[in-house]
């Protein structure tokens, strides 16, 4: 490895992008990815600022895009070190983002610059896409850039996001897939009344808790071969009552559910509908998804990152589908996506940090991967 990616990960984590703030961090990249030769376009939509890069080698090789965000979440207090400097002690880089994921974005840079002089990265094309608003929302970031290569024509062969996979020890785990989100908020209506006279009232909190337990007394799914069982969480439940010989006129809850490949959004909200219409008629419900559950399944791609990583680490590479979601959710409609970087064990907590050799050797995990997939 001749290029160094812990001055580019400092760089970046000196930019105190909270998203969707970019505070100069798509700078550094372009300038790092002009002098290797990479086309550059700043993609603006709302308040975000995204970039795309692409080196074409001219040839017909394979297309490799590497996908990652420099937006981070907000600090807190309490920093061993203030969250921005991107401070080295005893060998470890400290910082928002240091894991999660501008440690990531600078080592695939320095990869990909050291790709660029060995002539590996020649065999084919090298793209990036970068955005800053992975942390947020994620309306105006990756989705609304694959609509624009999908305009241009822009089609990778496959697709890396650089989230920070690993459980243990670099390499250990590979997400080729992640679950659907789908969150609901649900107000029931009754009539308000004395709690002495129930049969001239209609208690939606009764009616509540019967729409409650019969989304959770029984498991949505047992799970698929590549999916844990599907979770429905209650995260809140309020009447807003201030009165205890009052039947309250309303009652609302809200929660969401992870969902593997049996279901989707849309057949979860029907299920959910369902229910409503039979337990309380009188009724509001709206729904928001985050994203189906997507599998990208053990293929050429697949298998070359597990080679990479058998070469580069000694681990196995453990394909996975568990954890939260990431932008490779919107990536998977345009190519195969899978998900490999550091270990995530420190990510949007206090004093966020990673060993710098560890930087350093996910730099040349990246490296193998660049070899392993452009041939």
């Amino acid at each position: 490895m001749a290029t160094d990616p812990l001055p580019l990960a400092q760089a970046l984590i000196r930019c105190a992008s909270v998203t969707p703030a970019d505070d100069g961090a798509l700078a550094v990249l372009e300038g790092t990815l002009a002098p290797l030769g990479f086309e550059l376009t700043r993609l603006r939509f709302g308040e975000v600022e995204n970039l795309f890069a692409i080196r074409r080698s001219g040839g017909n090789g394979p297309h490799l895009c590497f996908a990652g965000h420099t937006d981070v979440v907000p600090p807190g207090e309490g920093w061993r070190h203030g969250p921005f400097e991107g401070a080295v002690e005893d060998g470890v880089l400290y910082g928002r983002g240091a894991v999660d994921m501008k440690g990531g974005v600078a080592a695939f840079l320095a990869a990909a610059a050291d790709a660029v002089a060995d002539g590996t990265a020649n065999r084919g094309t090298l793209s990036f896409l970068i955005t800053g608003d992975e942390e947020g929302v994620a309306t105006d970031g990756t989705t609304r850039v694959l609509d624009w290569m999908e305009e241009k024509r822009i089609i990778p062969d496959m697709c890396l996001v650089g989230e920070p996979t690993s459980r243990a020890r670099l390499g250990d785990t590979i997400k080729v897939g992640r679950r659907g989100s789908v969150s609901a908020e649900i107000t029931v209506h009754g009539i308000q009344g004395h709690v002495a006279y129930p049969d001239r009232a209609d208690n939606p909190i009764h009616r509540l808790v019967r729409v409650l337990h019969r989304l959770t007394e029984a498991p949505l799914d047992a799970g698929t071969e590549w999916f844990q069982p599907s979770t429905l969480q209650v995260t809140t439940v309020d009447v807003g009552n201030p009165t205890g010989n009052i039947v309250p006129a309303r009652a609302v809850a809200r929660m969401n559910i992870r969902f593997n490949d049996t279901h989707t959004a849309a057949s979860l909200e029907a299920l959910i509908r369902g229910i409503l219409a039979e337990e309380a008629p009188r009724h509001e419900a709206s729904f928001s998804s985050s994203g189906d559950a997507f599998l990208t399944k053990p293929g050429p791609f697949v298998e070359a990152l597990q080679r990479a990583v058998r070469e580069e680490t000694g681990e196995e590479g453990v394909l996975d589908t568990g954890g939260g979601t990431s932008d490779a959710r919107f990536i998977t409609r345009l190519c195969p996506v899978a998900e490999l970087g550091a270990v995530g064990t420190t990510m949007h907590k206090l004093d966020e940090c990673t060993p710098v050799e560890e930087l350093r050797r996910l730099s040349s995990l990246y490296g193998a991967v660049i070899r392993e997939c452009l041939g």
